[in-house]
């Protein structure tokens, strides 16, 4: 066989198992990526447990950036803390070395390629003929069938480069050789976007005799940093906590890629010792073994230490101050769950800040305080921008009452702003006017209550209280407008000072009214949430 062709053969054969990782990913994630995400965001209560639910969510979604993002994105939307996150990442690169293992006991040890081609007939023509979940099994079928499709076309045309390719002038024994062999795993990753292909051909390689075992694993160690390429690029104009997450990846990478290269020569000697020839016999074993080893062993001595590992990443990548919408990551909008709970946080702070806005202009020294009015409208806009391409396709899924709800909450926010800014002088007569003192005195108290619950994610208590303020607020008026009527007619008061009191009360009531819908449709958008979560459960 020429030499070009078993080349063709071994690319078609990495092109066939990415193809297949990428049918199947994507049906696992249909199946039960809602599931796994929800199952992280409430198993996730610290790093320990953060580094188990990642191991298990990338072992069964086979995809460690899906549970990766997902974590980028549960930090973002406020829904667990960053070091809760680092154990989620740190457990994924463990779940990534459960493929290893089925190939290796799979792939390798029986000749299943008269099982696997029907698999992908199977899938093809469950998918083809069937509908809902039984399609999205077809396709899942179908991509574990290509996987090991391809790796049959590399195990056959692996075993014909013999002639050709040789690495025995390269000893495995030597420090720059070693390193050699890590940049090559590195630059294979990089260009296949895939470290699961690369162990893969590393086991091929080694099974079908091209390398030995410690070349086999030095490039497995490359490989395994090469993975983290993909997490560095994704945080460029990405978000703190995107950058954050991205660069903890690499540099805990890196550090475990070098404990590795430490442990290899001990590790081949432990084999041995204990086992004499066995790491010739069984090197595809010992491969997935030593990779899982390096992991497990990685995570074991830094979960101890990933507050100080986080506290470390906030003074390289310090948060921005007053940044409504540094949440809104574009990379989030390939899911549609993550960014809505973007969006959810991003509405969180700044219904704060302009709740707080309005108490300051009502003379509450205690929980006001005044914002960049032309910083936060902007900041509301772009709010509304990002959750425009929020791409949801039924019209009877529950995000799609979500973000009907949003966009409903965006709006009162948009008028309450409109309030602030255009009608700041009748907020200023309400509260030089005697008569509104109490009206006054009761908006602002309510929306200190309002804040302190919003702070505690509780928008039904908001909404209540808020709802109880405008309820009391509304029954001034009436009133208040005749007594206002009255001595006018009386000149007691100048007409134009009367209809200035007329326009604070008015202001008074729609600004309550705003708040009221406000808590309300968010309220009503995390009772679809809490619904949904229900169901999953």
């Amino acid at each position: 066989m020429s030499e070009a062709l078993v080349i063709v053969q071994v690319a078609g054969g990495i092109g066939l198992f990415l193809l297949g990782m990428i049918v199947m990913t994507d049906g696992l994630r249909e199946l039960a990526g809602s599931a796994m995400r929800s199952v992280l965001m409430r198993f996730t209560k610290s790093p320990v447990t953060g580094a188990l639910t990642g191991a298990t969510s990338t072992a069964i979604l086979q995809s460690s950036s899906l549970t990766t993002v997902a974590a980028v994105g549960f930090v973002g939307a406020g829904l667990i803390t960053f070091p809760d996150a680092l154990g989620i990442i740190f457990g994924a690169n463990i779940g990534t070395t459960f493929k290893g293992w089925v190939i290796a006991l799979l792939g390798f040890k029986y000749s299943l390629e008269n099982v696997f081609l029907p698999l992908v007939f199977l899938g093809a023509i469950l998918r083809l003929f069937s509908k809902g979940r039984l399609a999205t099994i077809g396709y899942t079928i179908a991509g574990f069938g290509l996987i090991f499709v391809g790796i049959t076309y590399m195990q056959s045309s692996m075993s014909e480069m013999h002639s050709f390719i040789s690495f025995e002038n390269l000893p495995a024994d030597s420090i720059s050789s070693r390193l050699l062999l890590v940049l090559i795993g590195v630059v294979f990753t990089a260009i296949t976007q895939s470290s699961s292909a690369g162990v893969v051909a590393a086991l091929t390689a080694l099974y079908a005799g091209l390398i030995n075992f410690d070349q086999a694993a030095a490039l497995v160690i490359g490989m395994d940093i090469g993975t983290t390429l993909t997490a560095a690029l994704a945080t460029l104009g990405g978000s703190v906590g995107v950058k954050r997450t991205g660069f903890s990846h690499v540099i805990y990478n890196l550090l475990t890629a070098t404990g590795a290269l430490i442990l290899l020569t001990p590790y081949s000697q432990a084999w041995e010792y204990f086992a004499p020839g066995q790491i010739v016999k069984n090197a595809e074993i010992a491969l997935v073994g030593f990779h899982t080893f390096f992991n497990t062993l990685g995570v074991i001595v830094v979960l101890p230490f990933t507050n100080q590992f986080a506290r470390l990443m906030e003074r390289i990548i310090p948060d921005k101050s007053s940044n409504y919408i540094d949440v809104l990551d574009k990379s989030l909008l390939g899911d549609s769950e993550l960014a809505l709970g973007a969006v959810y946080i991003a509405i969180k702070t700044q219904s704060i800040a302009l709740f707080r806005h309005v108490s300051a202009i009502l003379g509450d020294s205690e929980t006001g305080k005044k914002a960049d009015l032309q910083e936060l409208q902007s900041a509301l806009n772009t709010t509304y921008s990002f959750l425009d391409n929020i791409k949801i396709d039924n019209t009877q899924d529950s995000k799609w009452e979500r973000v009907v709800n949003t966009i409903h909450t965006i709006d009162h926010l948009q008028r309450l702003h409109e309030r602030c800014e255009q009608d700041e002088d009748r907020a200023v007569t309400a509260r030089d006017t005697n008569e509104l003192q109490p009206e006054c005195r009761l908006l602002t108290g309510a929306i200190k209550e309002i804040i302190s619950d919003i702070e505690k994610d509780d928008w039904l208590h908001a909404h209540e209280a808020a709802q109880n303020a405008g309820t009391l607020i509304h029954q001034k008026v009436s009133p208040f407008r005749a007594s206002v009527m009255r001595r006018i007619a009386g000149d007691e008061i100048d007409p134009d000072i009367g209809t200035s009191n007329l326009e604070a009360v008015r202001w008074l009531r729609r600004v309550s009214r705003h708040i009221t819908r406000i808590t309300q449709h968010t309220y009503s958008s995390l009772v679809v949430v809490d619904k949904k979560e229900k169901e999953i459960i």
